[in-house]
C-alpha cells in the first residue's frame, strides 16, 4: 500500500481511483501530492498516465476507522468529462427519446445524485417500451401513449423475454419514485441491469424480425 507525505506526517492509502474521470480509461493514476482537509479527509492530486489524456484530478480519501494514519478512496473524484452510453442504431431508431433521457439520468448518477437518477432511468424505460409498442402496433398509438406502463407491457409487447425483464425493471423503477421500497435488496444497479436486458431483447427481436422479413420462405 502506498504512503503519502503531507506536511510532517505520513499516511497510508489503502487504494486509488481506478478510472480517469476525463478519458474514462481503467488505469492506475500517478500520485503527485496531497492535502489533509480534516482529521478524516485527504484530497490526493493524481495525473492520468495515458499520454493521450494526461489530465489531472483529485481523488477523495476517507479515514479508516480504528487507524490514525490509514485512508481509503471513497469512490469520489473530480468530475471530469461526463461519459455517455452508446446505443445501437436499432434502439436509437426505435426511441431517440430513450437514449436522451437515459444519458441524462446517467449524467446525474456521475454527479452522485443517486436519489434522483433512478427516477430518470425509470422515465427512460417508459419511453423505450412505449415507442417499441407503438412500432409494433402503430394503430394503437394513442392508447399506448396514455396507458399505464405495466398494462402497456402486458397488452402491447409481444416478445415474452422483453415482457419478463421489462416488468421487473418497472417494479424496481417504481421503487425509485416511492417513499417505501417494495423490493428490498434491489437497487439502482439492478434497475440498470434490467434496462440493459430489456434493450438487448428488443434488439434481438427487431433483428430477428428484420432478417425473417428480408428472407421470406
Amino acid at each position: 500500500m502506498p504512503d503519502i507525505q503531507i506536511g510532517g506526517s505520513r499516511y497510508t492509502l489503502r487504494n486509488f481511483p481506478d478510472k480517469c474521470p476525463f478519458c474514462h480509461q481503467k488505469t492506475v493514476p500517478l500520485m503527485i501530492s496531497g492535502h489533509k482537509r480534516s482529521g478524516t479527509e485527504i484530497e490526493v492530486y493524481f495525473v492520468c498516465p495515458d499520454a493521450s489524456c494526461n489530465r489531472s484530478f483529485i481523488g477523495y480519501m476517507s479515514h479508516v476507522t480504528g487507524s490514525s494514519s490509514s485512508f481509503f478512496w471513497n469512490g469520489l473524484t473530480t468530475i471530469g468529462v461526463l461519459a455517455s452510453k452508446k446505443f445501437s442504431s436499432t434502439i436509437s431508431d426505435i426511441s431517440p427519446s430513450f437514449v436522451d433521457i437515459f444519458n441524462q439520468a446517467y449524467q446525474a448518477e456521475q454527479y452522485n445524485l443517486l436519489e434522483i437518477c433512478g427516477v430518470g432511468y425509470r422515465k427512460a424505460l417508459e419511453f423505450l417500451i412505449k415507442d417499441y409498442a407503438i412500432k409494433l402496433h402503430p394503430d394503437k398509438s394513442d392508447t399506448i401513449k396514455s396507458k399505464m406502463l405495466a398494462p402497456c407491457i402486458k397488452d402491447y409487447v409481444n416478445d415474452e423475454r422483453v415482457k419478463k425483464v421489462a416488468h421487473r425493471a418497472v417494479w424496481i423503477g417504481n421503487d425509485e419514485t416511492h417513499y417505501v421500497r417494495k423490493w428490498q435488496g434491489k437497487d439502482l444497479n439492478d434497475l440498470k441491469s434490467l434496462i440493459n436486458l430489456t434493450v438487448h431483447w428488443i434488439e434481438m427481436d427487431e433483428l430477428t424480425n428484420n432478417m425473417i422479413n428480408d428472407m421470406p420462405e
